[in-house]
């Protein structure tokens, strides 16, 4: 099966989540840095959340790139993927209204934990296909940074409720980690790319 469509249909609904996010943000009352500084929590959710939805968009173009076919499994992941990312515009506008709030702060936390959830059982099932072998699998390797960055989103639900501040340090340096496009799947398409051919 083909991953063509599946490759447009998430390019389009990131692009969709991104817009609606920056639909969302309503200018200050007042035409100065003071009145900027009223909607500096709201600024900086949505920033967060751009380039986290960056990451997403980065890695999953980068997972497919190394993804020769896809199957029904594949295409259900991707969904379950999308659906937690699509309410990233939601968890956005509600804690951006106030970074002190413990419950939006946790409910972030959580869609951001089942979304990177939903990411890992992606790449799982991409794997299972394409095999052990494949170059997939051979980039994720033992995948450390995914495993702490659950872990990181984990402690931050609960630390919502001690410090939401807490909460948002560990968000941001989560986001920090992923900043860059995974340089693995890079590294191993490029050792591949490098390699001599056997054709005669």
């Amino acid at each position: 099966m083909s991953k063509t469509r599946l490759e447009a249909f998430s390019d389009g609904v990131v692009a969709i989540l991104i817009t609606i996010m920056v639909l969302e943000l309503r200018p200050p009352v007042e035409p100065t840095l003071v009145g900027l500084r009223s909607i500096a929590s709201q600024l900086f959710v949505y920033v967060l959340s751009f380039v986290l939805l960056g990451i997403y968009w980065n890695n999953h173009h980068h997972m497919l790139h190394t993804t020769s076919r896809v199957n029904g499994a594949i295409l259900w992941a991707n969904l379950h993927l999308l659906f937690w990312l699509s309410l990233v515009p939601f968890v956005t506008e509600w804690m951006g209204h106030d970074l002190r709030a413990p419950v939006p702060t946790a409910a972030y936390g959580v869609v951001l934990l089942l979304a990177a959830i939903a990411y890992r059982t992606l790449q799982a099932r991409i794997i299972r296909l394409n095999g052990q072998t494949s170059t997939l699998a051979a980039a994720v390797g033992r995948d450390v940074k995914g495993k702490l960055s659950g872990l990181l989103y984990v402690a931050s639900v609960p630390l919502a409720f001690v410090s939401p501040w807490i909460s948002d340090l560990l968000y941001a340096v989560v986001t920090g980690m992923w900043l860059l496009p995974d340089r693995r799947i890079e590294m191993i398409i490029g050792h591949e790319d490098e390699r001599p051919s056997t054709a005669h």
